[in-house]
């Protein structure tokens, strides 16, 4: 079998170049050939010597994925269906705005974590992508796009591993990836334009800060452990405290001055003015310590299965207020391309589940959420509340 050449970083194909007997600076010349200019025969690599076309030819490919659907929404967005075998498929956004290009790619088919509130999570999860099938999103649609817009230069300046599934529970094949995103010979992307988002994953938050650190998103959506266990169950493991203490620790090596916290609006569970002054609370806490940060607050993007509602847009900005007048940068995102269904927290692709995920929604639909009030100064009892899973 020959090895698909999208599942190396500059590294690796300099150790598989090697093995063909070829010095690194062919495998260099290889690299750019590649990522930069998208070329997947071997012999329309000009500059390389006949010897080692010909070796590339016996031992190496360039695969791209199968693509099963394009989608084109009105406000610009593209989304791709790409197809990664075994009846699995995945998903990858690209969002077009006015001083960059961004792309949302998957790093696993389906996802594992099961946030309530995201399409993803309600699938399953089947596996894990390769390091080509992670990078094949970006080969793809960086060349695709040229075409398309009939541009020379880069289309793609931004990257969020913000697709299907939990990068950081993907690591081995995410950071090679990562590391060619970087590269100058492949895309050239900055550490502060390739965004790895993650509920949580705190061992491979630390490791990413030492092998290689890129802006961090971290998916917060609620102000206390009880909450963040029911919306995010990775909490159970790894509660808030701890997350926001390594989230402090990683910004010693983060290209930018912030973390990012994403926080999904949702009706009548996480919402409200006592819950916006209870992240102000936490927020405070670890600000002491050295945390800066920023949060961005993503409207729902209501499916039937989550049982959950989006948050008014009055709502939204209110909250938005709140935390603004505390000194917390804060931004609401723009929901783009929700009627191709790629919007944030819609993407579910296709997925043969191997994780029992319908008994495990049914469990939760039939939970309901309950918020704990914090308790004011001198006051007795909490105030419970308690939110209609039903939609």
């Amino acid at each position: 079998m020959t090895a698909n050449l999208l599942e190396f970083d500059l590294e690796g194909l300099a150790a598989f170049c090697a093995g063909l007997g070829e010095k690194r600076f062919r495998a260099t010349q290889l690299f750019r050939w590649i990522h930069q200019c998208g070329v997947d025969d071997f012999e329309n690599m000009s500059d390389l010597a006949k010897s080692l076309r010909q070796k590339l030819q016996l031992h190496a490919h360039v695969a791209a994925l199968p693509i099963l659907s394009q989608q084109m929404s009105a406000d610009g967005c593209i989304k791709w269906l790409f197809d990664v075998g075994a009846g699995d498929a995945i998903e990858t956004v690209f969002i077009p705005e006015d001083d960059r290009g961004t792309l949302c790619i998957s790093s696993q088919a389906g996802c594992a974590v099961g946030c309530r509130f995201c399409a993803t999570g309600h699938q399953g999860f089947s596996r894990n992508l390769s390091t080509g099938e992670i990078l094949a999103q970006l080969w793809f649609t960086e060349h695709f796009l040229r075409k398309h817009f009939q541009r020379e230069e880069r289309v793609i300046s931004n990257v969020v591993m913000m697709g299907m599934g939990e990068p950081l529970q993907n690591y081995s094949a995410l950071l090679p990836a990562l590391k060619t995103m970087l590269d100058d010979h492949a895309y050239g992307l900055s550490r502060r334009r390739v965004t790895v988002s993650t509920s949580g994953v705190l061992p491979m938050i630390t490791r990413l800060a030492q092998d290689c650190p890129v802006a961090l998103a971290v998916s917060l959506h609620a102000p206390n452990d009880n909450l963040r266990d029911n919306l995010v169950p990775l909490n159970r493991k790894y509660p808030l405290a701890a997350l926001l203490s390594e989230c402090t620790a990683y910004l010693k090596h983060a290209p930018r001055d912030f973390i990012t916290f994403e926080y999904c609006m949702l009706e009548g569970v996480n919402d409200q003015p006592e819950q916006a002054q209870e992240l102000i609370d936490l927020i405070r806490l670890h600000a002491k310590n050295g945390l800066r940060c920023k949060f961005n607050l993503i409207p729902f993007n209501p499916f039937a299965e989550s049982g959950l509602r989006r948050s008014a847009d009055e709502q939204v900005q209110k909250f938005a207020r709140l935390l603004q007048g505390a000194g917390i940068v804060t931004t609401v995102r723009k929901t783009r391309g929700d009627d191709i269904a790629a919007a944030c927290g819609q993407l579910a692709g296709d997925v043969q589940d191997r994780t029992r995920v319908a008994q495990r929604v049914a469990a939760q639909r039939a939970e309901p959420i309950h918020w704990m009030a914090p308790t004011p100064q001198g006051a007795g009892a909490d105030r419970s509340v308690t939110a209609d899973p039903k939609p």
